[in-house]
């Protein structure tokens, strides 16, 4: 296969619906969701439990357990997981429902292996969190008192068990590292792969019934799913849509299916024949080649917007199926060709014909129990991904696939979503047992996602093809064909032939990191799966410097990097208690899940921060929590600036970068991680600077040979003339000491361009009483009527512990209420880097934080998530600065 290829998809559209998206006049649904009963293996703890939910919840509403997330909790409820539970629930099944030709007793998600029983007989089995399932139970129903018992088996025993049953060779890891407080053999066991913990989350390996059940009963047929996918004829620039109906029929049943798209004037009938059993049609709207879709574009980029499609199904003028959905138009291409001047293959994607700059983050579960993972909370971490201008988030392949509301958010705001398959970090097993209900998830979750225009590209696994490249598990190599032959006999034979048969409008990836087309053209394992001439990188290091951007690879995309920081003082505090207030405690220990990480974070942060060192306990250990985060804000905005940098360049055969996703977004609880947000949804440092380094226009400065070189970066799809505007500032003062102004340069859209370098020495002989340790530098892009495009951006002359003349700022603030929220204006007596405003437990976000303060007066606004005031606000305000802190 030559490598001058391009990955070419044509097009993508968004069919938004329902997972069962049904209208059958005579059909009818009876939810089973509401209160349970839940009992243990040996009936010692019987409670009232809520479905949708888990046995952890469970315990918790009823007061059995206390807050799992409080201290050592993690620990002590162990038992939870090792015991087998049992849901039970007792109804009336209505006449209406029992008269249908055929009821299907529904799981929309069971976690995860589980014995059910109706009435006393035994009507199925399930192994998978991730698949739906259904079972035929007309035959079963009873007019009232109808008892359904769902008896759970532990997950921790269940996957003992299956690699116990796996004689013939190990499926490595056999276990976590032991920081990681976690349970063994999770790649035996088909369900959230982090719940038996993982470097920045705990060990709940949870059991429930974690989406709805219901009964559904019909006469003719049923709508199980549609979906939509709207293909885009370049040749004649034409659009289609393929509509695909999976239903489930009585017997064979002809049928008239009209297709609309009335906003563009599009309608279609179809004849045709729904076979006996579940089975797929397709169905193929054409739209004028006159017609002018507006097409859903990422943020940034342009708008968002849907179309109504109407679906309506009839059979001799009655009607059988009546749904609505939102439609949306665009196009996504993978392409990977060669780069004149370098060897290697380009790595980008183009939306809509445009090559589009991924700028996002990484998504992991929002929680250890996806009961409490609610809709809010899902728009509130999507919101601050987006008003941090990001672009795309890649959902990773050790959590959940996400729930419907999830993607519909994405597509509303524009969040590109890069999606793994759950497979993270191991090797699996690929029995035949196994392989089949991989097969069966793998088909019902492109079903549910493909109409998303959100979802831009599936990958089949997690650093699994590095792993097997690297060696990480000690594999012989008189072994590694056996593995090989499992990897691809699992990702590639089963996961992409399933992705590629379903969804042909999306690339695949058989694994992230990976070289792409290189990996396959090597047997789908790359020799060097990390090569920065292909595809997408994984880089961290902890012990390099991080302000050095000649340590980061210049790879063709990076989707991940990052560094660890502690979150806040009070998300803390409500799982803590003051025993626990010091850095070097049992509970901060406890809490660190990544091997020598809390040790990491302050050696990274004394390569250029004095560390704090306040007598007191508890004012040392705040302090420490907001140097990790300074240390962690300015790491990754170097790291993202040489990407974001890199987009224009090729230099000795690496370059062109087109994506930054740093690890991670969100946090699944009150802990050390990469996160730029914690847990409960307040922004670290990192996430006020991600506001700028991810801003469409981009001045990004740094040294090279002891030259100052700042690049103009921008995302935009028009050209534009800029020049950068230098002011030094001495350390000791908040008057500006001189300002340099570039010539206007030209900065095509989409690219990256110096538009000033200067020798440091000159440029600070040129201020007169500047040096390295006394001044800084702060600059701006200005287009050629003076207007200030982009962010404020900063450079360190030297380590801002060398930094002579740096004073206390003193600041004080005064809050006032305005029409939208607050504002919290502050006056600096002195020049004050990387200022924090924290104001405790109160939700809400400001609009600008972690600020570098070089003027006497600065005002931000603040926008509480519940009623607050002036008078609560001013109480709670805490300001620090870096000299704050020693």
């Amino acid at each position: 296969m030559s490598v001058r290829r391009s990955v070419l998809i044509r097009v993508v559209c968004l069919l938004s619906c329902s997972f069962f998206g049904f209208a059958a006049a005579a059909h009818q649904t009876q939810s089973l969701n509401g209160k349970w009963s839940l009992s243990n293996s040996n009936g010692s703890v019987s409670l009232p439990a809520q479905v949708p939910g888990c046995v952890h919840s469970a315990l918790r509403q009823q007061g059995r357990i206390q807050d799992p997330y409080f201290r050592f909790n993690d620990l002590s409820y162990r038992w939870i997981a090792y015991d087998n539970w049992t849901y039970t629930t007792v109804f009336t099944a209505s006449a209406q429902l029992r008269a249908k030709q055929k009821v299907l007793l529904v799981f929309d998600g069971v976690d995860s292996v589980a014995s059910i029983w109706l009435n006393g007989i035994s009507i199925g089995t399930t192994d998978n969190m991730f698949r739906r399932y259904d079972f035929s139970v007309k035959d079963l129903l009873l007019e009232k008192d109808n008892v359904l018992k769902v008896s759970l088996m532990s997950p921790v025993v269940y996957a003992a068990e299956q690699r116990n049953a796996h004689s013939a060779y190990r499926v490595p890891p056999e276990c976590p590292p032991d920081v990681q407080k976690g349970e063994c053999h999770v790649n035996f066991i088909r369900k959230e792969q982090c719940s038996f913990s993982w470097d920045w989350g705990p060990s709940f390996p949870t059991m429930g019934l974690w989406k709805e059940v219901r009964l559904e009963g019909f006469d003719v047929l049923q709508l199980v799913q549609v979906s939509s996918v709207p293909l885009h004829d370049h040749s004649v620039s034409q659009w289609r849509v393929q509509v695909e109906l999976l239903v489930d029929a009585i017997q064979t049943t002809s049928c008239q299916i009209a297709v609309s798209l009335p906003e563009l004037d599009a309608e279609q009938t179809f004849q045709t024949q729904f076979l006996s059993g579940r089975t797929k049609n397709t169905f193929i709207l054409p739209l004028n080649t006159s017609v002018q879709v507006k097409r859903w574009w990422p943020n940034g980029h342009g708008e968002q917007p849907s179309y109504r499609m109407t679906l309506r199904g009839f059979q001799d003028g009655v009607s059988l199926l009546n749904t609505d959905s939102r439609v949306y138009f665009r196009t996504v291409e993978l392409i990977q060709e060669p780069i004149a001047g370098s060897p290697g293959l380009s790595f980008y994607f183009r939306i809509n014909g445009k090559p589009v700059f991924l700028k996002g983050s990484n998504w992991i579960p929002a929680h250890s129990f996806q009961d409490q993972v609610t809709p809010a909370v899902l728009k509130n971490l999507l919101q601050s991904a987006r008003d941090a201008h990001m672009n795309a988030l890649r959902v990773w392949g050790g959590g959940v696939y996400e729930q419907d509301s999830f993607y519909s958010i994405c597509d509303e705001l524009g969040i590109m979503v890069w999606q793994d398959f759950m497979f993270a970090c191991a090797m699996y097993p690929t029995e035949d047992a196994f392989i089949q209900t991989v097969r069966e998830e793998v088909v019902q979750q492109v079903q549910r996602l493909k109409s998303h225009p959100s979802v831009v590209v599936w990958s089949g696994n997690n650093e699994n093809e590095a792993a097997l490249a690297k060696d990480w598990f000690n594999i012989p190599s008189s072994q590694r064909p056996v593995y090989t032959k499992d990897y691809v006999t699992l990702y590639v034979n089963n996961i992409r032939q399933i992705v590629q048969h379903e969804d042909p409008s999306r690339p695949f990836l058989v694994s992230s990191p990976t070289n792409g087309l290189e990996s396959e053209r090597e047997g789908w394992l790359a020799a060097d799966p990390y090569d920065p001439h292909y595809g997408d990188t994984h880089f961290y290091s902890y012990v390099l410097d991080c302000w050095d951007w000649r340590t980061f690879p210049r790879t063709r995309f990076a989707s991940e990097y990052g560094f660890q920081s502690w979150p806040s003082f009070s998300t803390l505090q409500p799982v803590s208690i003051a025993d626990d207030w010091s850095y070097n405690s049992d509970f901060a220990s406890h809490r660190q899940h990544h091997q020598d990480g809390n040790q990491q974070m302050l050696l990274q942060a004394a390569l250029h921060f004095k560390l704090p060192n306040a007598s007191e306990p508890v004012e040392r250990f705040t302090h420490t929590l907001y140097m990790t985060q300074v240390m962690q804000a300015q790491c990754v905005k170097a790291q993202t600036e040489f990407y974001r940098r890199s987009r224009s360049e090729v230099v000795g055969g690496r370059g062109r970068t087109m994506g930054a996703l740093y690890w991670q977004l969100n946090d699944v609880w009150q802990a050390p991680s990469w996160s730029s947000v914690e847990f409960g949804g307040k922004w670290k440092m990192l996430h006020y600077f991600a506001q700028d380094f991810f801003a469409d226009v981009l001045p990004v400065g740094f040294e090279e040979n002891n030259a100052l070189l700042i690049y103009a970066v921008s995302d935009l799809s028009h050209d534009l003339k800029l020049r950068t505007v230098v002011t030094v500032f001495s350390w000791a003062d908040l008057d500006p000491v001189c300002t340099l102004t570039s010539d206007l340069v030209l900065v095509p859209g989409g690219s990256a361009v110096p538009i000033l370098k200067q020798p440091v020495s000159s440029l600070l002989a040129g201020c007169g009483r500047c040096t390295r340790p006394t001044c800084l530098l702060t600059f701006h892009l200005e287009d050629s009527s003076r207007v200030q495009q982009g962010p404020r951006n900063h450079h360190f002359l030297c380590s801002p512990k060398d930094a002579q003349g740096l004073q206390r700022p003193n600041i004080t603030a005064k809050v006032q209420e305005e029409k939208t929220g607050f504002s919290v204006t502050l006056h600096s007596a002195s020049l004050a880097p990387f200022v924090w405003l924290d104001v405790g437990n109160i939700p809400g976000r400001f609009s600008s934080n972690g600020f570098l303060m070089v003027s006497k007066n600065t005002t931000v606004t603040f926008k509480p998530w519940r009623p607050t005031s002036v008078a609560e606000l001013s109480q709670a305000l805490s300001i620090t600065s870096l000299r704050d802190v020693y």
